[in-house]
């Protein structure tokens, strides 16, 4: 990056970086928005970036399986490496020859840069340091082309087809005791196919969003708040198995990308 970029959004600033470099980028101390925009301009090719991040920040924003599936796409595939930095310090880009200051004043974004060698030099040297010296965030969050890809050969293209169209429509998805996350999603979308609670729950466990007894916990309290129905379906050997149906109208009639919106609604009513 040669010059400044001026009244540019934070993507963009990223955008340009990533393009001009063709190593390695580290990013420090980014905010959770200048993550997640990351993490969504980031390519299947260019330079591996070092993230260096507060803990807290990276936990906020990995919170999010939107933003969470994505990173561990990249981090799967050797493009991204996180680590936890907790020093004080603009949001940087720096390279092994240029550092850019990204900086946000009255609603706009600028990625300032500097052709000081020796500063440069400083910087580099600096956080290739901290980089060695770092942590290594643990990212627990399966990757979002495993979990599509395993979902479909599991559960059937319609399920996975409704899980991908629930996903797009949302913004963000926590569950913070009153929004969609991922176990939520994934049941719904099962119920809207009909299919059996056992299916899902192990997909879920198997490919590591959550454990049974959390898929199990959350279709009770989903079916409490009438969101979905079980019934038994019995089989040859041991207990019946709870097949998952849609528990309300309002969902029975949403196509897949109205039913967050709906199951959201239901929620906070």
């Amino acid at each position: 990056m040669e010059s400044n970029l001026l009244e540019r959004t934070v993507a963009d600033v990223l955008s340009e970086a990533l393009s001009t470099v063709d190593d390695e980028l580290f990013v420090v101390n980014p905010t959770t928005e200048t993550i997640d925009k990351l993490v969504d301009v980031m390519g299947d090719e260019g330079p591996t970036v070092r993230l260096l991040a507060g803990e807290s920040v990276l936990k906020s924003v990995m919170d999010d399986f939107l933003v969470a599936s994505r990173a561990a796409d990249h981090v799967e595939a050797g493009r991204l490496e996180i680590r936890t930095y907790e020093e004080p310090t603009n949001t940087l880009l720096v390279t092994d020859s240029t550092v850019v200051s990204v900086v946000r004043a009255d609603g706009r974004v600028a990625g300032l840069t500097t052709d000081d060698e020796a500063f440069i030099e400083s910087a580099y040297a600096r956080f290739s340091e901290a980089w060695d010296d770092a942590d290594a965030f643990n990212l627990r969050t399966p990757a979002i082309s495993r979990v599509e890809s395993t979902l479909r050969e599991g559960l059937g293209e319609p399920t996975a087809d409704d899980f991908e169209s629930v996903l797009a429509s949302l913004e963000t998805a926590r569950g913070n005791g009153n929004g969609l996350d991922e176990v939520t999603i994934s049941l719904l979308v099962a119920a809207k196919n009909e299919d059996l609670l056992y299916d899902i729950s192990k997909w879920g466990e198997d490919v590591g969003i959550a454990s049974k007894a959390t898929f199990s916990r959350t279709k009770s309290r989903m079916e409490e708040m009438g969101l979905i129905d079980t019934e038994k379906v019995p089989i040859d050997v041991g207990r019946p198995r709870l097949r998952l149906k849609l528990g309300d109208d309002r969902l029975r009639d949403a196509d897949a990308g109205q039913l967050a919106s709906v199951a959201q609604s239901m929620l906070a009513a």
